[in-house]
């Protein structure tokens, strides 16, 4: 019996609650006979950090193999050799700062290689004897700009005081990285020439946290040479070569953060030359592009659905599969393909239905695991459309178990972050939200303009905007609720994390409809804020320059100036080193609301960055997020 089956054994046996099984990190085999991911189990509720194992099922769901070579580590970044008859996994010890690649082969788990640092993406050579990495040598924190920033002490922004990461090869039998690409570029993502002669990838000189945004298309040789494919002015993600090896595709547009994907594909010659889009004008937002041997296949997010469609990578065009009000994810994408592109595997989910891996045909899979058949929730999930100044908005509607006729109820809005993003249906039975339905309040989670779902036009119709439509948007889209369902207009509450959280001290600010409000690592000042952030390239493609060339538009769009509008009681929380949204944003607005008497609380979490994750923060944080509605709203 494996680890995780035991455990689930255990806990029924115990009479414990229900526990979550999670799949992590999904991948197939390129022969399309196996399923290999990261699991882990625990009681349903808990915030307490799970360890996984390395998990491999047939395509019946069927468990066959656990392999746990390092228990004091996190696995991350699956990757099947072309033959299928090998896996590299990482490891990473936070203790120790080393993080070691491994091959499972048959039952037994082998080191390939350690680096002193951090590493992602582990890619096998065309012809299977070699293994690439991003590699990080002497990292001086997690990679992404999400993670906890390094402490800023000393000298800021000199030689040594930034992290690189780079392309690097191992041989598969083992042996020492040699690195591929220059040591002052950080590469993003990155894919195998189909002749093993090199790389494609996004990349940027400098710290990588910050120009993601102004990244190029690159050509990188195993001789250590370096060509600049494309530059358009477009956020990249997922470059893909095609199998004749003479061109690039990647999914191209207006992004907020990296690795929150959605935009249109584009192909553009490997030797460089015109960008082709091939879903112009499409409504929709791609997410992850799979190049398979029977051709071009993409994810998207389409209005409140989402869905898998096969793209043509010469006349373009689209031709959808499969669409509903689902989540999909696997290790990298949202879904994963064999080699062939004639089979595919998700762990999908709904706002009703817990996580399961599903399998099958491309538009058709079907469920292969039953692990959180027991788990389920009370509430009901619903999708609302409205229309708003020219546009046909999309939202999610929460409500809670055993409405009563007769009766109205609390309702928070919640905003999500980006503000290129999308709020598609995912499962939850723990956490804030999920306590507050259970208490009796309706979730609204609308995707106004600026969100993915409807084309790149709807992406970028915030531009210079921040919380000017969109805003309206959301406060129609409460009326459109109001009008299906018995929401208390005196008892709402609004709350958002990141743009979310701008968003929400952006609304107290200019509407007094609200009776509490939380955010959440907020934006309350653009000006002062675009010099202490660590990703002020971000900015430039949505307010159109810096705020030193144009310091109107973000002074215009700045809640701090409206302060004295404010009302609202508004909680305010913050991770300590929060390299995106610093806490200054939310002392400045504490400070603001603090003076105009307003009912206000702020927390800043200690060693915390963009998102909260010690289980000990999320613990608090959620208390104090339904604490603060409920004295408000009940």
């Amino acid at each position: 019996m494996s680890f995780i089956a035991a455990l689930a054994l255990s806990a029924a046996l115990s009479g414990d609650v229900a526990t979550l099984h999670k799949y992590d990190g999904l991948s197939l085999s390129p022969d399309g006979k196996t399923l290999a991911t990261f699991e882990s189990a625990a009681t349903v509720g808990s915030v307490a950090s799970v360890h996984s194992l390395l998990t491999l099922r047939d395509t019946s769901g069927k468990i066959i193999a656990t392999n746990d070579p390092c228990a004091e580590c996190k696995y991350d970044a699956l990757a099947w050799s072309p033959d299928s008859l090998a896996l590299a996994f990482l490891a990473a010890d936070r203790k120790s700062g080393v993080t070691t690649l491994y091959v499972l082969e048959g039952k037994t788990a082998r080191v390939v290689t350690t680096i002193k640092g951090n590493a992602g993406r582990p890619r096998w050579s065309p012809d299977g004897k070699t293994l690439a990495v991003l590699a990080t040598v002497g990292a001086r924190k997690e990679t992404g700009a999400t993670q906890a920033g390094a402490a800023l002490v000393g000298e800021i922004g000199v030689a040594g005081a930034i992290d690189e990461q780079r392309i690097a090869t191992v041989p598969a039998a083992g042996g020492d990285l040699s690195f591929v690409s220059p040591a002052d570029t950080w590469v993003y993502e990155y894919s195998w020439l189909p002749d093993g002669s090199g790389f494609v990838g996004t990349a940027a000189k400098g710290d990588g946290d910050n120009n993601w945004w102004t990244a190029k298309l690159e050509a990188f040789g195993r001789d250590g040479s370096e060509r600049v494919i494309a530059a358009p002015k477009l956020q990249m993600n997922m470059p893909k070569v095609s199998p004749d090896g003479q061109n690039v595709l990647f999914i191209g547009g207006l992004m907020s953060d990296f690795g929150v994907v959605g935009g249109d594909v584009y192909s553009v010659p490997l030797t460089g030359g015109e960008l082709r889009n091939l879903t112009a004008d499409y409504k929709a937002s791609f997410t992850s592009l799979s190049v398979t041997k029977s051709g071009v296949l993409a994810t998207l997010i389409s209005g409140g659905d989402t869905g898998v469609a096969r793209i043509d990578p010469l006349k373009g065009g689209v031709s959808v599969l499969s669409s509903g009000p689902v989540s999909s994810s696997a290790g990298e994408g949202r879904m994963a393909f064999d080699a062939a592109g004639t089979t595919a595997a998700a762990v999908v989910e709904s706002f009703t239905q817990a996580p399961r891996i599903a399998f099958g045909k491309p538009g058709d899979l079907k469920p292969v695991t039953s692990d959180n058949d027991a788990v389920t929730v009370s509430f009901s999930a619903k999708s609302v459309t409205w229309t708003h100044d020219g546009y046909e908005v999309q939202g999610w509607l929460l409500a809670p178990a055993d409405v009563e006729k007769g009766k109205t109820y609390p309702m928070v809005t919640i905003v999500h972050g980006g503000p290129a993003s999308a709020v598609t249906p995912r499962f939850s039975a723990s956490g804030s939200m999920y306590e507050l339905l259970k208490g009796g309040y309706y979730i609204f989670q609308p995707n106004p303009r600026g969100s993915f779902g409807q084309g790149q036009a709807f992406t970028r119709a915030n531009v210079r905007d921040f919380g000017g439509a969109d805003l309206g948007d959301i406060l129609s889209g409460i009326d459109a609720v109001e009008r299906i369902a018995p929401v208390d207009d005196k008892r709402l509450g609004v709350f958002g994390h990141s743009y979310g959280g701008f968003m929400t001290m952006w609304t107290v600010t200019h509407s007094k409809r609200f009776k509490a409000a939380v955010a959440g690592a907020g934006i309350a000042n653009w000006i002062s804020y675009y010099g202490q952030n660590g990703i002020d390239q971000w900015m430039i493609p949505f307010f159109g320059a810096s705020a030193y060339d144009d310091p109107a538009i973000y002074d215009k769009l700045s809640p701090i100036r409206y302060i004295k509008n404010a009302v609202t009681p508004t909680f305010i929380y913050v991770g300590e080193r929060d390299v995106e949204c610093p806490p200054a944003q939310s002392m400045e607005m504490w400070h603001g609301l603090k003076a105009q008497g307003v009912p206000t609380s702020l927390v800043i979490y200690e060693g915390e960055g963009h998102g909260i994750r010690k289980p000990e923060h999320i613990r608090d944080l959620n208390n104090r997020i339904t604490g603060w509605f409920d004295t408000y709203l009940k």
